[in-house]
């Protein structure tokens, strides 16, 4: 693909961004798009929320239970980065419209705080957990810039792997204290159970889909960095969110967290 066309690309999702808007899907338009292309695209849009004063913060895998696979019809993980705006405080109220929220789902995740880099390829799950500082319960809102969610593995990956919004638990816990591959979590959207997920989920163990992500991120040149957060893929199925809602979550041996949403 050629620079301009990956250029326009990265800005038309930009501008969707920005506008609380969707746009066609990539491939529907542009036949041939790879998800190195795709990679790209996401980058120079990474480039503009930078330029708009954003900071990166971490990183995020995605679609890598089978249960969200089968429900996108995405059958491999996809992935992206993490900017200051993008993070909220445990327990927050966040406006459907300031944050430019256009079809959200909540997915309950764990996240992971680093001590050192991380740089790919060949991290095992072992560097991972001896590289984690922390990890904890966290709620990643996920939204598309597709119309409809009717995404690819390409578009998904050229729309920051449809991330929205995040928010992460208060209390941190050492990785290596528990199995993190049999976190039970119970996920509940207005007081009412919405979901349950083992950590073995994802990939087996989320340490796992730390590595590959590192893995994969690495082959572009892209390092983990020490304090970065990278958040590890959902337990259980997405929860559509709407205003009015109210989502919290527990998981056993790392605590709670929750969100909440207002037009």
């Amino acid at each position: 693909m050629s620079h301009a066309l990956i250029e326009q690309l990265g800005q038309e999702l930009h501008q969707a961004l920005k506008t609380a808007s969707t746009l066609p899907p990539l491939v529907e338009s542009h036949d041939g798009l790879t998800i190195d292309d795709a990679y790209h695209i996401s980058l120079h849009t990474l480039k503009l929320r930078e330029a708009d004063g954003e900071r990166v913060i971490g990183k995020k895998i995605g679609v890598t239970s089978k249960a969200v696979q089968e429900m996108l019809n995405v059958h491999q993980p996809d992935f992206g980065f993490l900017t200051d705006r993008m993070h909220f405080a445990d327990g927050a109220e966040v406006s459907l419209s300031r944050a430019g929220l256009i079809q959200p789902r909540a997915e309950g995740e764990i996240a992971f705080c680093l001590k050192q880099d991380l740089i790919g390829p060949g991290v095992t799950a072992e560097d991972v957990l001896a590289a984690t500082e922390w990890v904890a319960p966290c709620f990643e809102i996920v939204d598309s810039r597709i119309d409809d969610w009717r995404i690819s593995i390409v578009d998904t990956v050229a729309d920051n792997a449809s991330c929205g919004v995040f928010v992460i638990g208060e209390t941190h816990t050492d990785p290596n204290s528990l199995d993190l591959a049999a976190v039970a979590m119970q996920i509940e959207k207005n007081g009412e159970p919405a979901g349950s997920g083992l950590g073995s989920a994802v990939q087996g163990h989320p340490a796992e889909a730390v590595a590959w992500l590192a893995n994969t991120l690495g082959e572009y040149g892209i390092p983990f960095r020490k304090g970065e957060i990278i958040l590890s893929g959902a337990l259980a199925p997405l929860i559509p969110a709407s205003a009015g809602d109210h989502f919290s979550l527990t998981a056993e041996g790392l605590g709670s967290c929750s969100i909440r949403f207002v037009e």
